[in-house]
């Protein structure tokens, strides 16, 4: 399982997150806590948000904590809203065009899960992807093909219903191809002025979000940045999470859990 945090709030510069706090994300690269997976060594990125309205993106396939690259860049590029990601990968290749957070236009999305059954599936679901959307696709994950089908069924208008809607065809072909492996989606995307996350598994384990608002900031992620979870507040299975400015609101996806029941 992957690791990944966001962000939002006054402009920091990137090190502060990625690598000066106790549990800190290149921390939890090497030892995450709430993971079946301990080590996420293939691959990271970064994606931010500052003057120009499309985020800037740093990909690499080296281990988050063995990048110089990254810790140059981190102690210099500053922010108000970006997100991080390590992977750890469920069968597709190690590569760039692999690695997380996927962009188009003014969104970033990052994902912690996998499509139970994903290669059986494949063939079927890449057809979802509408024509003008499809030239955007450039790795192999299940990942970018589920933001994808998400754009292609309204995220930039109406995030929710993009988020049951694209499960719920991932989950109907599954079922009509008798998958019993399940659907684990614990996601993040941004406009780049909201973030929101979803939480859900159509099993009863879901990857783990973890979310905690700050005096000037908000930070939301697969993992609590200290040792002390007790002030993080862990987001249900089933619900999403929606930062703007310096604060956050948690809520049941009403589709989603009728998806669980």
């Amino acid at each position: 399982m992957c690791r990944w945090m966001a962000y939002q709030g006054e402009p920091v510069y990137l090190e502060s997150l990625l690598f000066k706090q106790e549990h800190s994300l290149i921390h939890q690269s090497l030892s995450a806590r709430k993971s079946e997976v301990t080590v996420n060594a293939d691959g990271f990125g970064l994606g931010w948000y500052d003057e120009r309205e499309e985020p800037g993106l740093y990909h690499e396939v080296l281990p988050a904590w063995s990048d110089s690259n990254l810790k140059s860049l981190a102690k210099h590029i500053k922010s108000g809203l970006f997100f991080a990601h390590v992977r750890a990968s469920t069968g597709t290749e190690t590569s760039r065009s692999n690695c997380h957070p996927f962009s188009y236009k003014n969104w970033l999305f990052m994902h912690n899960g996998q499509i139970g059954g994903y290669e059986s599936l494949r063939w079927q679901l890449d057809r979802l992807i509408p024509e003008y959307l499809y030239n955007e696709r450039q790795g192999a994950t299940d990942s970018e093909l589920i933001f994808l089908l998400m754009i292609a069924n309204g995220l930039q208008t109406h995030p929710e219903q993009a988020i049951t809607m694209t499960l719920k065809q991932i989950l109907d072909i599954m079922k009509d191809k008798k998958i019993t492996d399940p659907l684990r989606f614990t996601s993040v995307f941004s406009d780049g002025e909201e973030i929101i996350a979803v939480r859900f598994s159509s099993d009863d384990r879901a990857p783990s979000l973890y979310c905690k608002e700050f005096s000037h900031h908000i930070v939301i992620g697969s993992e609590p940045l200290d040792h002390s979870s007790d002030s993080w507040t862990q987001v249900p299975a089933g619900h999403i999470a929606k930062i703007k400015g310096r604060h956050y609101q948690i809520q049941p996806l009403a589709e989603l859990l009728k998806m669980t029941a």
